[in-house]
């Protein structure tokens, strides 16, 4: 399989977040009292941790998976898969990069998750059409199936 085929939209998620990422670490570095979170308290450092372990390991398992079976041109609808259509975007967004920020003491993470979830959620429909035509009957019924589809 084609690697712009393994990357679908991933590509284009990047380059639509790249500006507020751009202008949250320059605002982050120019005005940090703006930012701040406070110093993560235990709690927080806790939940933080907890969330970005997690968020890290669905990438990975989501990049491996992909790696295995995306490439030889076969469906995954098994692991991260199963809950979410779009689990590598979904965890990073969600749970890498919010979680991250936290741990810096800084809630521009939020922000730049945000921008990468929205861009996922746009963008993502375009990979959908082409996994669809790929997949026809067999992509129709994986979305029945997932657990979370509008995640």
């Amino acid at each position: 399989m084609k690697l712009k085929a393994l990357i679908g939209s991933g590509d284009k998620i990047v380059l639509f977040t790249l500006p507020f990422l751009v202008a949250e670490i320059v605002l982050n570095v120019l005005y940090p009292e703006c930012f701040s979170v406070g110093g993560p308290p235990l709690e927080s450092l806790v939940i933080s941790s907890i969330l970005l372990v997690a968020g890290i390991i669905i990438w990975m398992w989501s990049v491996y998976l992909i790696l295995k079976y995306a490439s030889k041109g076969k469906l995954i609808t098994s692991g991260p898969f199963a809950i979410v259509k779009h689990p590598l975007y979904t965890a990073v967004a969600l749970l890498v990069i919010p979680w991250i920020g936290f741990l810096c003491n800084s809630w521009v993470g939020i922000v730049i998750g945000c921008a990468m979830y929205i861009g996922n959620r746009v963008l993502a429909r375009e990979e959908e059409k082409l996994l669809s035509k790929i997949f026809g009957d067999s992509w129709e019924e994986y979305k029945k199936k997932v657990k979370i589809p509008w995640l």
